[in-house]
């Protein structure tokens, strides 16, 4: 590891390979280059026409943004945005020269000699590493079945082929243990399948149109970067940004209000809202009746009313015309919304009259007693959003739904935008990720794998604690790809020692990582600009063909030439081993893009502004959108929002609190997505080099910490080390943790992270989680 401590660079070198001095127009340029021994060659004089120009795009989750690369003489020189795509790209991407040439790259199979986590390893050559793989996969099939096989992959590379590629392997191997929802937004899923039938649905295309944005719990001048100017524009056109977050953001900085909240609060506060909106009639009655199950009869057993048992989509109404019960898509219907429309005495309800119910009891002072969010600011909050059209929530990437009970968050703020009209329109709607592939149908890249075994899937957050406890059963080989693993899995401590507990784990990817650590057989894989792949994703909306640019270094290959020539040895390479170019092509079809057009620059498939579920017509089987969800009945949950107290909070665990006092929340930082480029030593200079955490001044006074000094966060699960940054930028009682700092820079803020699984989505319970600080020494 003695590469890290030579990451150093000298400013005016950052500023040359940034394009600020040197190739900043890639004008004529004189270019001095060394021999083996150090010597230099004489120096080149280089016009821009002496360049070749490649294109990709950032795959790890992020906004994909399309980047040109200028290479000379077979060398990556430059990297800088597209001209002329809608966005520009970041420093990550700029500087992703520094990853391909970077001290820890990969560059041949490495075999661990030393103890896991100690970083010791042997070269051996692609064939006896493929013959160890293949010999630890059968071995795991004979004596403990395809369920003792784990692959885990997530957002390190989103491409549309990699991710894919391994998937299907291990099904056609027969089946593996998969995960089970994700660290990111698996409870915005749970909200939004059953609500208004699509996922990855974002509304970035109309930002600027919006006179009203409520950015909840999520900070998109950092996590939307390259469409924050649209968020700009649309406060230049008169609109009002308001952030509701524990912590002063840097959306927060550019807003028109900050709103701090207590957190895993949001639920209540969303209640007290809607409660305002119906008690002061400020809901749109006639967008409920036409496109929504609002209107929908709930009998005394709490169920759905149909005309049909057997057919889920003939949901009974009111009809407020002919005073008898009707299907709601009978013609002509005019569907009673509230009981007052009712006959008297009725036994039966509307679903409105019963998510209205579990608000009616938040009134704007209950609500500030539970959130500290001020009465008068809650009855503002509420009546500004009903009352200024178009108005949008941005939940993109939220914090707030990354609690235990994340669903119910994501499908509070769905709530309002139904109430009120909000959606549908330009510069409405709930701003989630998408893509692509919310405009445009894509294929499968390989057939379906036959017999794959039906095998219990672990929830993502708990794949520490069950590896290493063998729950539901014993792992043998485990496949770790494009998921930093020991940075971004909660309860780092047990993921660690899940690592140790399988006896063979193979981890590929580009950087000596802090997963990397901790395998038996570590694969070099490729970077981007590297080799040839696709990305057609739910991140941008452009489909981008990802060329290749340079030879990898070494012996780097990409994961979908690995998986080809291991599938050839479990005799089903056919499938597999086919040119990229077949894949790409499979992917796009259906999708009326084709490659060719690709080559000629990104794609979008439509071509006006994109709105989700434009005119009120949502992806649901009756086309409209549903507030009364069933599904969530079967796991003991309201089929409506309700109230749920976060369980490790200050009021949900009282005991606990005691030894562990604040409240911390995870803080996505410029500097990295996650923990890709965590290492990439320009970031490292113009950003930061040492994680922080936040704290306000009085927590901090009562632990005599000063600013600047290094503190341990801790709890039961492990500790975390930072600079303490003392500032009234965080609400007292709570701080903020950075994400995404590696082992070995010191190791991940996920080593207190609550390990919790978010009931009705397998999500990511990090920000119900509580610590407490001391200095270190």
């Amino acid at each position: 590891m003695d590469a890290l401590s030579n990451i150093h660079l000298k400013r005016r070198t950052l500023l040359k390979g940034l394009g600020v001095v040197g190739l900043s127009s890639l004008l004529p340029t004189f270019l001095t280059l060394r021999q083996a021994n150090g010597s230099p060659l004489p120096r080149v004089r280089l016009k821009q026409t002496d360049y070749q120009t490649f294109r990709s795009t950032c795959a790890m989750e992020c906004l994909h943004c399309n980047l040109t690369a200028y290479v000379w003489k077979d060398r990556l020189m430059k990297i800088e945005a597209t001209k002329g795509f809608n966005v520009k790209c970041c420093l990550r991407g700029i500087s992703r020269t520094k990853w391909v040439y970077h001290p820890l790259r990969l560059t041949q199979p490495l075999l661990r000699i030393g103890e896991k986590g100690e970083g010791k390893f042997q070269p051996i050559s692609w064939d006896a590493a493929l013959d160890l793989i293949e010999k630890n996969i059968r071995e795991t099939i004979a004596t403990e079945g395809n369920k003792g096989l784990l692959l885990t992959a997530a957002s390190g590379n989103m491409d549309s082929i990699k991710n894919d590629m391994g998937k299907a392997f291990f099904d056609y191997l027969g089946g593996s243990t998969k995960t089970a929802g994700s660290l990111c937004c698996a409870a915005v899923t749970a909200a939004m399948m059953p609500m208004v039938g699509l996922r990855y649905a974002d509304t970035r295309d109309t930002i600027a149109d919006s006179r009203y944005i409520l950015c909840w719990g999520n900070n998109p001048a950092v996590t939307m970067h390259a469409y924050f100017k649209n968020y700009s524009q649309a406060q230049r056109n008169g609109a009002r940004l308001v952030v509701i977050d524990p912590r002063f953001n840097e959306t927060a900085a550019k807003a028109d209000e900050w709103v701090p909240i207590v957190p895993g609060t949001d639920i209540a506060l969303a209640l007290g809202m809607i409660n305002i909106i119906m008690q002061e009639k400020r809901y749109d009655a006639d967008f409920l009746r036409a496109h929504t199950g609002a209107v929908y009869l709930v009998d005394s057993q709490q169920q759905l009313m149909r005309a049909d048992p057997k057919d889920a989509d003939s949901y009974l109404v009111f009809d407020t015309q002919s005073q008898t019960l009707k299907r709601h898509d009978a013609p002509g219907v005019m569907p009673a919304l509230l009981g007052d429309e009712l006959p008297a005495n009725s036994e039966f309800t509307t679903v409105l009259d019963n998510v209205w119910a579990q608000a009616k009891p938040w009134t704007a002072q209950k609500v500030e007693e539970e959130t500290d969010v001020p009465a008068q600011t809650v009855l503002r909050l509420a009546r500004d959003y009903a009352s200024t059209q178009p108005a949008m929530i941005v939940q993109n990437m939220s914090g707030a739904q990354r609690t235990e009970f994340g669903t119910y968050v994501a499908a509070s703020q769905f709530y309002q935008a139904l109430i009120t009209g909000n959606i549908g329109k330009a510069g409405a709607g709930v701003c989630d990720a998408g893509g692509v592939r919310q405009m445009a149908k894509f294929s499968p890249i390989v057939p379906p794998a036959p017999n794959v075994a039906k095998i219990p899937p672990i929830p993502i957050a708990k794949i520490g604690d069950w590896v290493a406890h063998e729950k539901p059963h014993s792992i043998k080989f485990w496949w770790n790809m494009t998921l930093g693993a020991m940075t971004q899995l909660p309860n780092t401590n047990q993921v660690r020692e899940a690592f140790k507990k399988v006896p063979f784990v193979v981890v590929a990817d580009n950087l000596m990582s802090s997963s990397a650590l901790y395998a038996d057989l570590v694969l070099p894989v490729t970077t981007i600009f590297e080799d040839v792949s696709l990305m057609a994703g739910v991140r941008s909306h452009y489909v981008q063909l990802m060329e290749k640019a340079v030879e990898p270094p070494g012996e780097a290959k990409p994961d979908y030439w690995i998986f080809a020539r291991l599938a050839e040895r479990f005799g089903f390479g056919e499938v597999f081993n086919q040119p990229i170019e077949h894949y790409i092509d499979t992917c796009l079809k259906g999708s009326g893009i084709t490659r060719d057009m690709l080559k000629k620059g990104p794609v979008c498939p439509v071509e006006d502004d994109w709105i989700p579920f434009k005119d009120g017509k949502f992806l649901t089987s009756t086309g409209k959108a549903h507030l009364y969800i069933e599904e969530w009945s079967k796991k003991a949950f309201l089929p409506v929002v309700t109230w749920k107290q976060v369980k490790e909070s200050v009021k949900g665990s009282p005991e606990l609190a005691q030894t562990y006092p604040l409240m911390a929340v995870q803080r996505k930082l410029a500097r990295s997505v996650h923990s890709s480029h965590g290492m990439n030593e320009w970031i490292l200079e113009v950003q930061r080099n040492r994680p922080n955490v936040m704290i306000h001044p009085e927590d901090a006074r009562q632990r005599q910490i000063q600013p600047g000094e290094w503190v341990v966060v801790f709890n039961h699960r492990g500790q975390h080390r930072a600079i303490a940054d003392v500032t009234t930028h965080i609400k007292r009682g709570v701080v903020s943790l950075d994400n995404g700092w590696w082992e070995q820079q010191g190791g991940s803020s996920s080593h207190v992270t609550n390990d919790q699984v978010e009931v009705l989505g397998n999500g990511h319970c990090c920000n119900s989680t509580l610590v407490d600080v001391r200095r270190e020494a």
